[in-house]
């Protein structure tokens, strides 16, 4: 038996159960679920540091969808957190032009 202990997706019963396994799942509190989440971010964030060229746009789409399940815990849309994100863009701007500061002087 491997114990696990970590979010998974709603279909991972459903994927268990069709792979002929036995999994044991419990469904968390929302203060247990809003702390998992947090952890769940840095484990995606790992992996798709580790993942291979070729995996890295599947590991960032499951970086998203933690993201967006972290946006519903705090009742926000991801409308409106595009929004923030156009908004943030607009006064800071965006990555294209490929910027590493390297050194500020007083």
């Amino acid at each position: 038996m491997i114990r696990h202990k970590k979010l998974v997706r709603d279909k991972i019963p459903q994927v268990v159960g069709e792979q002929g396994k036995k999994a044991e799942f419990r469904v968390l509190s929302d203060v247990e679920y809003k702390a998992v989440l947090n952890l769940k971010l840095h484990e995606e964030l790992l992996e798709f540091i580790n993942a291979n060229e070729d995996d890295q746009i599947t590991e960032l789409a499951d970086l998203v969808e933690v993201v967006y399940g972290i946006l519903e815990t705090k009742g926000v849309s991801i409308e409106d957190f595009e929004k923030v994100r156009l908004t943030k863009k607009a006064e800071y701007g965006g990555f294209k032009e490929k910027l590493l500061l390297v050194s500020v002087e007083d």
